[in-house]
Protein backbone atom coordinates (compact mmCIF):
# COMPACT_ATOMS: atom_id res chain seq x y z
CA UNK A 1 0.00 0.00 0.00
CA UNK A 2 0.97 3.53 -0.96
CA UNK A 3 1.47 6.30 2.15
CA UNK A 4 -0.75 8.22 0.48
CA UNK A 5 -3.71 5.31 1.02
CA UNK A 6 -2.31 4.48 4.65
CA UNK A 7 -3.02 7.99 5.49
CA UNK A 8 -6.75 8.27 3.56
CA UNK A 9 -7.51 5.26 5.27
CA UNK A 10 -6.19 6.19 8.54
CA UNK A 11 -8.18 9.72 8.42
CA UNK A 12 -10.94 7.77 7.79
CA UNK A 13 -10.68 5.09 10.11
CA UNK A 14 -10.48 7.61 13.20
CA UNK A 15 -13.21 9.43 12.01
CA UNK A 16 -15.17 6.25 11.95
CA UNK A 17 -14.26 4.63 15.17
CA UNK A 18 -13.62 7.92 16.89
CA UNK A 19 -9.88 7.27 18.03
CA UNK A 20 -7.62 9.60 17.42
CA UNK A 21 -4.62 7.71 18.30
CA UNK A 22 -4.98 5.15 15.92
CA UNK A 23 -2.61 4.70 12.91
CA UNK A 24 -2.45 2.73 10.00
CA UNK A 25 1.10 1.35 9.52
CA UNK A 26 3.08 -0.07 6.75
CA UNK A 27 4.55 -4.04 6.73
CA UNK A 28 7.87 -3.82 5.70
CA UNK A 29 7.46 -7.64 3.36
CA UNK A 30 4.05 -7.37 2.43
CA UNK A 31 2.72 -4.82 -0.15
CA UNK A 32 -0.98 -5.38 0.02
CA UNK A 33 -1.90 -4.75 3.64
CA UNK A 34 -1.32 -2.90 6.79
CA UNK A 35 -1.21 -2.61 10.28
CA UNK A 36 -3.55 -1.28 12.71
CA UNK A 37 -3.12 0.16 16.13
CA UNK A 38 -4.82 2.12 18.88
CA UNK A 39 -1.65 3.71 20.35
CA UNK A 40 0.85 0.80 20.75
CA UNK A 41 -1.55 -1.78 20.67
CA UNK A 42 -1.97 -4.06 17.19
CA UNK A 43 -5.60 -4.46 16.89
CA UNK A 44 -5.74 -5.99 13.58
CA UNK A 45 -5.27 -5.71 9.89
CA UNK A 46 -5.86 -3.84 6.64
CA UNK A 47 -5.87 -5.56 3.26
CA UNK A 48 -6.04 -3.63 0.23
CA UNK A 49 -8.27 -5.70 -2.80
CA UNK A 50 -8.77 -4.72 -5.94
CA UNK A 51 -11.64 -6.72 -8.48
CA UNK A 52 -12.52 -6.00 -12.10
CA UNK A 53 -11.54 -2.22 -11.14
CA UNK A 54 -13.79 -1.79 -7.54
CA UNK A 55 -10.56 -0.72 -4.59
CA UNK A 56 -11.38 -1.80 -0.75
CA UNK A 57 -9.99 -2.16 1.95
CA UNK A 58 -10.81 -5.17 4.21
CA UNK A 59 -10.34 -4.54 7.92
CA UNK A 60 -9.67 -7.64 10.50
CA UNK A 61 -10.13 -7.61 13.91
CA UNK A 62 -9.97 -10.65 16.19
CA UNK A 63 -11.39 -10.29 19.49
CA UNK A 64 -9.77 -12.87 22.16
CA UNK A 65 -12.40 -14.12 24.97
CA UNK A 66 -9.50 -13.36 27.70
CA UNK A 67 -9.72 -9.69 26.44
CA UNK A 68 -13.56 -9.46 27.05
CA UNK A 69 -12.96 -10.16 30.59
CA UNK A 70 -10.78 -6.91 30.92
CA UNK A 71 -14.03 -5.34 30.03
Amino acid sequence: MEPRELVKVQTYMRKVFGAKTLSVRARPKIKDSAEVYVGDEFIGTLTREEDEGELCYQFQMAILEMDLEEA
